[in-house]
């Protein structure tokens, strides 16, 4: 489990972590704009996700991790080797999908792999084929090896970039914002491949969308403001939300007072009354015929947690309206 965050935490740095993030902080503009602010984290192996709104800090920390930005203060080692001093032993661990992946588009899928791959160090030919085909079939691929990047779905995409990350057999994965964009369906499919990559290797996926994480994310780390304000299980965060959530049905009439008055999940229409979802930090009185969700999602886990340290906007600030699954569809 990834460990508490203090101010004055010192976490020792130990060769069964594969991240190891100590007092890390980084400014710009000359040191008017600080976007981080002592970060200490450790992940082993698993998929872990980085939580956060847009602005949080989140590109600044990956970017860091994967040497392309130096930390104004602070350690970070990869398996060990530090972020800073030893740029080519970290590079060879890591594998990277940024927030944008683009390929040669007149190129075919399998065309553009094996020249990454020989970019990234792989000289053997047959050695190379093989893995291509291999990392091919790993993100469902394989069937569209020949085609041309340009007639890809946007999914397709990003799993070519996921591959790309994987050809070398990096230790260490690190996803930056990689389902903007994709479709509820393609998004299912990207977390389901983390989920399974996660199990051998280490898989960092920042994002701001809560979804993207789902069932099969080890941990939770929340970067607020460019602080860490919570870490530990998806199930913590879902506990920390039990007696926020509740549902209640009203005339239409009477939907704008609770709308003002709550965090509003969802609103579904009945008729001539509105059956509204919404989140509750307990200083409100609550409407007449009220009644407690027991089972919260985790977006609104997320968006009680926020709401609970004043900063319900930004936990809502881009997020994508999923209506929990036990909610039926309107008539």
């Amino acid at each position: 489990m990834i460990q508490p965050v203090t101010s004055s935490a010192q976490p020792r740095f130990s060769p069964d972590r594969a991240i190891e993030i100590q007092a890390l902080s980084h400014t710009y503009n000359r040191g008017r704009l600080e976007v981080l602010k002592e970060i200490n984290l450790n992940f082993g192996t698993g998929f872990f996700g980085l939580l956060g709104a847009n602005g949080a800090g989140k590109s600044t920390l990956m970017r860091i991790l994967c040497t392309i930005l130096k930390p104004t203060q602070g350690v970070v080692r990869v398996h060990g080797h530090d972020v800073t001093k030893e740029i080519l032993q970290v590079r060879a661990l890591l594998g990277y999908l940024p927030q944008t992946f683009g390929a040669w588009r007149l190129h075919r899928t399998e065309e553009v792999l094996d020249t990454l791959a020989r970019l990234s160090g792989m000289r053997d030919r047959a050695h190379r084929k093989a893995r291509v085909e291999e990392v091919l079939e790993m993100v469902g691929l394989s069937d569209v090896a020949d085609r041309k990047v340009k007639k890809l779905s946007g999914g397709m995409v990003r799993r070519l970039g996921v591959a790309q990350a994987l050809v070398h057999e990096p230790q260490v994965i690190i996803v930056d914002e990689p389902t903007v964009g994709l479709d509820p369906e393609e998004r299912m499919r990207f977390r389901q491949l983390m989920t399974r990559l996660g199990t051998d290797r280490t898989i960092l996926q920042s994002t701001h969308i809560v979804a993207d994480l789902g069932g099969g994310c080890q941990e939770i780390a929340i970067l607020d403001e460019g602080q860490v304000v919570f870490q530990d299980s998806p199930s913590a965060l879902l506990s920390e939300a039990e007696g926020t959530v509740f549902t209640a049905t009203v005339e239409h009439r009477g939907a704008p007072l609770i709308e003002a008055a709550f965090e509003i999940v969802s609103r579904i229409p009945r008729g001539s009354e509105m059956q509204i979802r919404f989140v509750s930090d307990g200083n409100q009185a609550l409407p007449d015929g009220a009644e407690q969700v027991d089972k919260p999602s985790l977006e609104e886990a997320y968006l009680a947690f926020m709401l609970k340290r004043g900063r319900a906007e930004a936990a809502r600030e881009n997020q994508e309206t999923n209506p929990p699954a036990e909610q039926p569809k309107a008539a």
